[in-house]
């Protein structure tokens, strides 16, 4: 990023850079949130005739069917205050009411493109400071702007770089579309289980061990002075959310780990985030550091002469499973979800031979996601190398 200009007078253009002007963020967009309407994320709808833009990571938040008060006049940009994300906008929309920065350009199309501004502000790295509020630093940026030929030719190089990132991302999701029609086509919606499976408790398809559902110890029980540099591994929900049982550094020794020993965790074990949104659940792998479970974990090991853990998992994976979930959990997120309820819940076990077919074919699912993955990481890393030689002048120069 340019450095902040520091002079109080008021230039429209604030010095060349080859043939490259650079100007005040002010002098190139205007804050033009108050001539939008907001919508109340309660009244968004999944579906309907007018888009809500939001500062979520969700391109498009919801629908309304209120047509009176919609921005009709694209292009623009949207920036969130608190998320710091950014979205190019070409059609009438609606903001979402918080935390919602609506941007105009200040010059005409003709002049400068609303894009290679987007494009140039997703260059700059805002720092970030929390649920704060980042429009500031923003507003601090500085922009440089070449000719309009030369903003066409990086636009058009950025957009065909984004569609192939935009086809990975689509052919990511494709796969789990799949993965969810075959898992309906075999199974059925697991709430209504109108292909009769047995239906059984958590409890009943868990090991009969006493310890085999298990919230973790007492925050007392762990307490940070307690950690040691080597040792047994304490795991918590940073591991299950990113489904990487190598990552995390706090450990125990072996006379507190004995002491704890039934929080300990095996390989096959399922382990559930109890805080946040209900569904980050991962399997511990075979290979793992032996130690035990936070409070913020709950572990439940498997009889798999019933179920498998992998089939569990993408079972609690199902909207239907989750709602239920969230229904019983009086408030929706697994902070009140606790070891009786879990215990007690019942679902659908299906045979263990149409469980492990289906299995079968989500690892075939899961080894193509990954090649996918590993090429959209490629993508995205030249991607983003591409826009800041773009913007240093490399590409383009007349």
């Amino acid at each position: 990023m340019f450095s902040k200009y520091q002079d109080s007078k008021s230039l429209r253009s604030l010095q060349r850079k080859n043939d490259w002007n650079l100007f005040r963020f002010s002098d190139v967009l205007r804050d033009d949130t108050k001539n939008a309407r907001k919508i109340k994320k309660e009244d968004y709808l999944s579906q309907g005739s007018y888009p809500i833009i939001d500062q979520g990571k969700d391109y498009i938040a919801g629908f309304t069917n209120e047509g009176d008060g919609i921005y009709a006049t694209p292009p623009l940009i949207v920036f969130g205050d608190h998320t710091r994300l950014l979205k190019y906008i070409d059609f009438p929309i609606f903001i979402g009411a918080d935390g919602v920065k609506l941007l105009k350009n200040t010059f005409s199309e003709e002049e400068v493109l609303t894009k290679y501004i987007y494009y140039y502000l997703c260059t700059v790295n805002i720092p970030d400071t929390g649920y704060n509020r980042h429009f500031k630093f923003l507003k601090e940026v500085i922009i440089p702007i070449p000719n309009i030929e030369v903003q066409k030719r990086i636009v058009r190089v950025l957009d065909k770089a984004q569609e192939l990132i935009d086809k990975r991302k689509a052919q990511i999701e494709a796969l789990d579309q799949l993965a969810q029609s075959v898992f309906l086509e075999m199974f059925g919606d697991p709430v209504r289980n109108k292909k009769n499976f047995p239906k059984m408790s958590i409890k009943d398809i868990a090991k009969s061990d006493k310890n085999a559902i298990k919230s973790g110890p007492f925050g007392s029980a762990l307490k940070k002075e307690f950690y040691v540099s080597k040792g047994y591994k304490i795991y918590g929900q940073e591991q299950v959310i990113r489904d990487d049982f190598s990552f995390g550094d706090y450990y125990i020794d072996e006379n507190l780990y004995k002491s704890l020993e039934s929080y300990k965790i095996s390989a096959g074990d399922i382990l559930i985030s109890l805080v946040g949104t209900f569904g980050k659940i991962s399997i511990v792998p075979e290979e793992f550091e032996p130690g035990i479970i936070n409070p913020r974990l709950m572990k439940i090991t498997l009889n798999q002469n019933i179920m498998k853990p992998e089939y569990f998992k993408y079972l609690f994976s199902v909207p239907s499973i989750i709602s239920q979930i969230e229904h019983v959990s009086h408030g929706g997120t697994m902070g009140i979800i606790n070891t009786k309820i879990m215990k007690n819940f019942v679902i659908p076990v299906p045979p263990l031979e149409l469980q492990n077919k289906f299995i079968n074919f989500l690892k075939k699912i899961q080894m193509q996601k990954s090649l996918l993955h590993k090429s959209l990481n490629d993508l995205e890393i030249a991607f983003h190398s591409l826009m800041h030689r773009a913007f240093k002048g490399e590409l383009f120069n007349n």
